[in-house]
């Protein structure tokens, strides 16, 4: 299992890069044969257009075609249980790559069919912290279905 966080068009800045990395960096050995690979585990590439994305898409076929999530503003919503369980269900299929890609600047010119959409939230965010809350979100819902505590269920309801 390997996953990509994809961005288009954009080049993070030091502060930001960091941060994401951490997370990349935390995930990869909680990844179905992450141990063994946590080098190619998690990537993060930059493309500078949407068509360069796509190529490199067409380029990693594999066993199983490469499970694709746009992330965009009119995506569906998922809390982060829902994304676990979600995930959870990519890994069981034996899906080999799963690929988030934070869109350019103006948007996705196209979704094609059999494609996901996810949405952050109803607000806009620079493409550098939406790389940010993914790799924290997915940094989280691993922790979810490897029983970590780093993710504490109600910890956000205590008065």
């Amino acid at each position: 299992m390997r996953i990509w966080i994809a961005a288009i068009g954009a080049r993070p800045r030091d502060a930001f890069n960091q941060i994401a990395h951490m997370y990349l960096d935390r995930m990869a050995p909680l990844l179905p044969g992450g141990a063994k690979s946590a080098a190619k585990a998690v990537e993060s590439p930059l493309f500078r257009s949407e068509d360069a994305f796509w190529q490199a898409l067409e380029r990693e076929r594999a066993r199983t075609p490469p499970l694709v999530v746009l992330l965009h503003e009119r995506g569906s919503p998922m809390d982060s249980q829902a994304f676990a369980a979600w995930l959870g269900r990519a890994f069981d299929a034996g899906r080999q790559l799963v690929v988030f890609a934070i869109g350019p600047a103006d948007g996705w010119s196209k979704i094609p069919a059999g494609v996901a959409t996810l949405s952050l939230g109803p607000m806009t965010l620079a493409h550098e912290l939406a790389r940010v809350v993914v790799c924290e979100q997915l940094y989280r819902a691993l922790t979810i279905l490897r029983g970590h505590p780093y993710h504490r269920e109600g910890a956000g309801n205590r008065q």
